[in-house]
């Protein structure tokens, strides 16, 4: 963004929480993970440990069930970016956008890799 300022370029910032879209289908996220995880040399799989890709599989599901089918906040985000006159710099659409992102972006690059 900071970038492309020196051209006259104005670029707004969309950080959407997790929507319901083909990225996110559980189904294609899981053949391809298990795709890469038979590539995995078996050296790496011991170091992460037997039950790693279970443990994974079940905390992504969990994660994939909260995802917002909503997808029109996402959307009107980018309507405003793009038909205002005066574009915000950031937009976050959905509630975990706005609890997790908002407040990540404030902090410090070293404590937002903590979290």
């Amino acid at each position: 963004r900071l970038e492309m300022r020196r051209f006259g370029v104005k670029v707004s910032v969309i950080e959407p929480g997790y929507f319901n879209t083909m990225i996110a289908n559980t189904e294609n996220m899981e053949k391809n993970l298990f795709s890469i995880w038979e590539k995995v040399p078996e050296e790496i799989k011991a170091s992460y440990g037997q039950n790693y890709l279970k443990e994974f599989l079940v905390t992504l599901r969990k994660r994939l069930r909260k995802c917002n089918s909503n997808l029109t906040l996402v959307t009107d985000c980018m309507e405003h970016a793009l038909t205002s006159r005066f574009p915000r710099i950031r937009y976050s659409a959905g509630w975990d956008a706005k609890l997790l992102f908002i407040p990540l972006s404030y902090l410090p690059s070293a404590l937002t890799d903590l979290v």
